[in-house]
């Protein structure tokens, strides 16, 4: 099969959601990832139908190793090949420092960190069999910068980014491209859950230099270019997507 196949984790919503329908309009077949909302899945699904190019729906913890290499699996039977992987997936828990627990550290660090490790290996053997890939892989300001109950998701993001340049210099010899994209504050669905929603977004609308908050839009423009041919050269980076804002920190 010559169709190229594009993995974005957790693409049922957001940013993933975004990149996963970029991908498909831009000629990828696409394996969409979700975690919890099977409909919302379903429904991207039928996006990506609709755009004439077909979609696999499978849920899986990407925390979890034994849910990741099931998901390979499936991508195997229905595609038998991956050229492209966009690690999306996130979780966290936002609380003060002194009030985290092991459970909180552990389940962020294993969908961010450690779901990316290993779904990264399984996507480099699909990738190698095909003469090369693109991975990349989403961070946020919480990996160089201080904000307010990030810790267990910042911490778990500075991993990534070291994460993707290990990545870089030992895919490399195998033609696949490893890099990440790194977003200032984006009104998605995900920042709901964090409790002082209203003070980044105030403070983003006001400081970013841009004039503007980033929106998923910026997000997948960058993505997008991150996987053409024209980024070929650019191994094992961080694209910081934030307006200028954490310049300013």
């Amino acid at each position: 099969m010559s169709q190229k196949v594009a993995l974005v984790t957790g693409s049922s919503r957001g940013i993933g959601k975004a990149i996963a329908l970029r991908l498909a309009k831009e000629g990828y077949d696409i394996v969409l990832n979700y975690a919890r909302s099977k409909s919302a899945a379903q429904e991207v699904a039928e996006e990506i139908k609709a755009l004439g190019r077909e979609a696999l729906v499978v849920k899986a913890n990407v925390g979890k190793v034994e849910k990741i290499k099931e998901m390979f699996e499936q991508i195997d039977e229905v595609f038998g090949r991956l050229d492209v992987f966009v690690s999306n997936a996130a979780s966290g828990v936002l609380r003060p420092i002194m009030e985290l627990e092991e459970t909180h550290w552990n389940w962020t660090m294993d969908i961010n960190s450690k779901g990316y490790l290993f779904c990264a290996q399984e996507a480099a053997k699909r990738m190698e069999k095909v003469g090369g890939g693109k991975i990349v892989t989403i961070s946020s300001l919480g990996s160089i910068r201080y904000l307010e109950n990030y810790t267990t998701v910042g911490v778990s993001k500075a991993a990534v980014e070291a994460l993707t340049r290990y990545l870089a210099v030992e895919l490399a010899p195998k033609n696949i491209v490893v890099n990440a994209v790194s977003g200032g504050a984006v009104d998605t669905e995900a920042l709901k859950h964090f409790p002082n929603r209203d003070e980044l977004l105030e403070d983003a609308r006001k400081h970013t230099p841009a004039g503007r908050m980033v929106e998923p839009k910026d997000m997948v423009d960058a993505v997008m270019f991150l996987v053409s041919d024209q980024a070929n050269m650019i191994c094992g980076q961080t694209l910081i997507i934030d307006g200028g804002r954490s310049l300013l920190m």
